[in-house]
């Protein structure tokens, strides 16, 4: 008998794998905070032997070089993977022993596509898969991008992700589940994956790497790209040389008066908390990247990468969940934190700032108006499907280098869900402009008859 448990990483989109026996276990693409599968593994009763890279990743810090150091297993990096550390180097073909007692194998096969040196690894029980750990290969109904390691490579990688998918559907059986990393929300994923498991059999069916022939599938594939995540560029380097250990002790606490003082030096104090709560009251000055939402991603996406960052927080358990997330893309130790509401963390005597917050038929009432800008920030591929009629586009990834471009006038501020409008209102706000965060689905803004599509 063998498991597979899941680690699930949400704010990033990713999935670990913890998957053995009754007395060993292999671990695949941990996330840098390895407390949450060691635990696992202490909830199963077993002790880890392996642990497992499919790639070099490109949107996370990993945690597998200080989880095999921890628990002394073998750490297994694909071989063309050029690293700065000890590690086994796995190639095609080779095979490790994770549970001799319950007969499972780890078979890897060269998947090259993602990145170059890709490898996906099949769990093998007395010689039948089972299931395919396949990292940034083959996902759920699409695959892993492949424009993250270097432009002149993308389209040959592009045509290798092809290759790679069908080698997988060739060689294994239709019932082997399908396990990837990527695809749950992580901007490593060409296309967002629709439903929660899959296997080979399935993929077949309606994989586009599998339906499309090479010309066509490579034609689609490099037409959907979107930007690339600016913190990206920092992931790759860091995995290569080896990340430090995670650490997540509790920051200093600041109190009205350093928090002043941190924003007036430049520095960015970010605020936690709910949209709702935040356009109600906040300290002048600080941005808005609510913890629930994809904070990692964004914040990482958006802060001057070194920058840094004072986490505000409505309770120590939201703190310690933010600052966890963050470690997980290498924003390590926050300079400073604080807990509570604006009255504690506006210095005496004056007042927290506020902006009003409104729905898409609220702009309809208003729009067009002297006076009345609408900016857009979602992405390229989202506005391509229908904009608000004379609204201004700015990304909000280039939101807080643009500035100086949005036009003078009250800013009414949307996206498609309302979280991406309340980081660019804050971001607004805290520049001085009169904004207004509109909290609403953008589907309302068509039945407001505020939209047109492109052409």
């Amino acid at each position: 008998m063998f498991f597979i448990d899941t680690i699930e990483v949400k704010g990033l989109g990713n999935r670990g794998h913890l998957a053995g026996g009754e007395r060993t276990a292999v671990v695949v693409d941990p996330p840098r905070d390895i407390d949450r599968v060691i635990a696992a593994a202490v909830r199963r009763g077993v002790r880890i032997s392996h642990v497992v890279e499919t790639h070099l990743h490109n949107d996370y810090v990993t945690g597998g070089q200080e989880l095999a150091r921890i628990t002394g297993a073998a750490y297994l990096v694909p071989a063309g993977a050029r690293v700065a550390f000890a590690r086994v180097p796995v190639h095609d073909g080779d095979r490790a022993d994770i549970d001799a007692a319950a007969g499972l194998t780890l078979r890897a096969l060269a998947t090259p596509g993602h990145t170059p040196h890709h490898t996906s690894y099949v769990l093998e029980e007395n010689g039948t898969a089972r299931a395919v750990f396949t990292g940034g290969s083959l996902l759920i109904g699409t695959v892993g991008r492949p424009d993250l390691v270097e432009p002149r490579l993308t389209e040959h990688l592009a045509r290798a992700q092809h290759a790679s998918a069908r080698r997988l559907a060739a060689e294994l059986p239709e019932e082997t589940a399908v396990l990837p990393t990527h695809g749950f929300g992580s901007f490593c994923s060409s296309t967002q994956a629709e439903g929660d498991s899959t296997t080979i059999g399935k993929e077949k069916a309606s994989n586009a790497a599998l339906t499309r022939d090479v010309d066509t599938f490579v034609a689609d594939l490099l037409a959907g790209l979107d930007d690339i995540p600016a913190y990206y560029a920092h992931m790759g380097p860091v995995n290569a040389t080896g990340p430090a250990p995670v650490d997540l002790t509790r920051p200093a606490l600041a109190g009205a008066e350093e928090i002043a003082a941190r924003l007036a030096a430049g520095e960015w104090v970010v605020d936690l908390r709910n949209r709702v709560a935040f356009a109600d009251g906040h300290v002048s000055g600080s941005f808005n990247f609510e913890a629930e939402g994809q904070l990692a991603t964004y914040l990482a996406w958006l802060i001057p990468w070194g920058k840094p960052v004072t986490l505000l927080a409505e309770s120590s358990e939201q703190l310690a969940a933010a600052q966890r997330e963050l470690a997980r893309v290498g924003i390590d130790r926050p300079a400073a934190a604080a807990t509570g509401g604006p009255a504690d963390w506006v210095r005496e005597g004056e007042e927290p700032a506020s902006f009003p917050r409104a729905t898409f038929a609220d702009l309809a009432g208003r729009h067009p108006a002297e006076g009345l800008v609408v900016l857009d920030v979602r992405r390229d591929a989202e506005r391509a499907g229908g904009h608000v009629r004379g609204s201004v586009h700015i990304p909000i990834h280039t939101l807080h280098r643009r500035l100086d471009e949005v036009p003078e006038g009250e800013v009414w501020v949307h996206c498609a869900g309302g979280m991406r409008a309340a980081v660019a209102a804050s971001l607004l706000d805290a520049a001085g402009r009169d904004v207004v965060a509109v909290d609403d689905l953008f589907d309302e803004a068509g039945r407001a008859g505020l939209t047109v599509r492109e052409g």
